[in-house]
């Protein structure tokens, strides 16, 4: 709750939910190399919650996991990591496991959709005293 005791943020379960998956994912993948499967399901898992709910993961956690095998992506033990600059400097992500790269550009122009102003919008819930007088309106 907020300063004032009126203000929530909204989906804070989900995040919570979403942000343990992901922590528990990196965590059994960096204790026994062996866990791809349990890392697999808590990636899925993961990606299920957000989409059954709507809420746009953030950019950093996108780019920790590939997209096509649910699995964590870490340097050295499930990712390859590269730096290229043939036609515009960019690092390349490739997963051990099943090929797929992630390119990832430089550019000083390139702006992520979060750090956009069109993507922040204020959440509010309103307390239920001001709901009573709305619905009394």
């Amino acid at each position: 709750m907020g300063k004032d005791g009126n203000t929530r943020f909204l989906h804070k379960e989900i995040f919570q939910r979403v942000n343990f998956l992901l922590q528990a994912a990196n965590l059994v993948l960096k204790a026994d190399p062996k866990n791809i499967e349990l890392c697999r399901h808590y990636i899925a898992t993961m990606r299920l919650v957000a989409e059954k709910h709507v809420i746009r993961l953030h950019p950093h956690i996108k780019r920790s996991f590939c997209k096509k095998c649910n699995i964590v992506l870490l340097p050295g033990q499930t990712a390859m990591v590269r730096c290229r600059s043939k036609s515009e400097p960019h690092t390349v992500v490739t997963c051990k496991l099943c090929g797929t790269m992630k390119r990832f550009m430089w550019r000083k122009s390139h702006q992520l959709w979060i750090e956009k102003q069109d993507a922040w919008l204020n959440y509010k819930i309103q307390d239920k005293k001001s709901r009573q007088l709305e619905l009394q309106k």
